[in-house]
């Protein structure tokens, strides 16, 4: 529906003295055609939207400054009682000068008005979270934009943070220390000066589990594997009991992963035949038909030394392996021949660019499911199919592995990049599989307009 303004005729300033009359403005209204409400009386505005100003004595109007910002207007727009505006982009918001941020300042040759108006930036909105299964006194960080000055956080189950949250002076991320008494899995909300924020309902989630190494899920045990004997108790004694190290302590003292070795081992649950390992009890979390795009795998992993250059942390939703790493047929759609469910992690891969990946502490690693392999078809799926591969494969078990293979840009081109990998060796800790809800919400700012991105 397109929004409907009227013809306005302008008119000479100075025979009908508008140039001295006072100017007041007593609402400000949101124009949206898209929106449930077309016209809506509101209390703040965000940038790149258009408003209408309700007041008086508007003709003759010569500048309007939004947050000290020169704002351009169309005199055709404006009648001696409104005015229609779009806030520029450029406006600044959370840097706006203290005197004049959030007012929105009309002038004439002969009068002006000041009015308090809140500005703000672009909705709020959430890319990720790290760590989303923490322990308390760990540190949890959310990402995303437009998150400046988040005051307050409401966890799980109503537990509401107020102090010591941390925030990016750009909007980038908010920060805070995972309390005692969180015992539900969901969303986080926050508050800040750009309204509210809400992430997917995977923090803290771990109902849908896949194995944590100490009483969830089996592990599997061959002459292909590693076994439980590997396994180590958490470095940093942070509560979460027995991980896997990636290339076990054993292998390390030998000297690592030599280059090209796509699979050495790989870690597995039990797999077919293991009730555990039949998804169909995470539907009680994860309803059957939720679209797949709504759907991740996540697990925990902590790296105590830069990672640089040398190896990939390789998933598979089933044991059907016949390549490995990063452009591997088991991690792209399309291959008739090829059932590819598998996903790679490789953090120092930045833009087709080696970057040295450091972090602190225990880490969220996110799969969305609709990313891996043939579920990145450009077709809708649902959980319901996952489950269906996995009780229909002759090995339902989930794998995780180090691959250490070639990266291989543009495979068989002339402009063919092979970006060479190096003995691995060192340690990389996992931990906490698990299915989560992984719905991306953007928050509305009127209830009747609620939409999910």
């Amino acid at each position: 529906m397109a929004l409907l303004l009227p013809f306005l005729a302008a008119c000479d300033d100075d025979d009908n003295g508008s140039q001295s009359a006072p100017i007041s403005v007593t609402r400000i209204y949101l124009e949206d055609a898209d929106a449930t409400v077309t016209d809506r009386a509101v209390d703040f505005a965000r940038l790149g939207q258009l408003i209408r100003i309700e007041g008086s004595g508007f003709l003759g109007l010569r500048q309007i400054y939004v947050n000290g910002y020169k704002t351009y207007f169309n005199n055709a727009l404006v009648t001696d009682q409104n005015i229609w505006v779009t806030l520029d982009s450029k406006t600044p918001v959370a840097d706006a000068n203290v005197d004049v941020r959030n007012t929105i300042r009309l002038v004439k040759d002969q009068a002006e008005c000041v009015y308090e108006f809140t500005i703000r930036a672009a909705s709020p909105q959430i890319t990720s979270i790290d760590n989303t299964l923490p322990t308390v006194g760990e540190k949890v960080k959310v990402y995303g934009s437009s998150l400046h000055e988040t005051t307050k956080v409401t966890l799980p189950g109503g537990v509401e943070i107020t102090s010591g949250i941390e925030n990016d002076p750009d909007g980038e991320w908010y920060a805070f220390t995972m309390p005692d008494g969180v015992t539900e899995g969901g969303s986080i909300l926050s508050e800040g000066a750009n309204g509210l924020a809400k992430t997917p309902a995977c923090f803290n989630e771990s109902r849908a589990y896949v194995i944590d190494f100490d009483n969830l899920g089996v592990m599997g045990s061959w002459s292909a594997t590693y076994s439980a004997d590997d396994l180590v108790d958490d470095p940093l004694n942070s509560g979460r009991g027995k991980v896997a190290l990636l290339v076990p302590q054993t292998y390390l003292d030998e000297g690592g992963i030599q280059p090209n070795v796509g699979l050495h081992k790989y870690w597995a649950t039990a797999g077919t035949g293991e009730p555990t390992d039949d998804w169909t009890r995470m539907t009680s979390v994860i309803p059957a038909d939720t679209p797949l795009e709504n759907v991740a795998i996540q697990l925990d992993v902590y790296i105590p030394e830069i990672w640089n250059g040398a190896g990939q942390l390789e998933i598979s939703l089933i044991n059907n392996l016949n390549s490995y790493g990063w452009g591997s047929g088991n991690t792209l759609p399309g291959n008739e021949n090829v059932d590819a469910y598998a996903a790679v992690w490789v953090p120092w891969f930045v833009n087709e660019g080696v970057v040295p990946y450091k972090a602190e502490g225990w880490k969220t690693v996110t799969f969305p499911i609709g990313s891996i392999g043939d579920f990145n078809d450009g077709k809708a799926h649902t959980f319901q199919e996952v489950i269906d591969v996995r009780n229909n494969a002759s090995n339902a078990n989930f794998l995780f592995f180090l691959s250490n293979a070639n990266i291989v840009l543009n495979e068989g081109a002339e402009n063919e990049v092979v970006i060479k990998t190096t003995t691995f060796n060192q340690k990389i800790y996992v931990d906490n599989i698990r299915v989560v809800p992984y719905e991306r919400f953007v928050v509305s700012d009127f209830p009747d307009d609620e939409s999910v991105e």
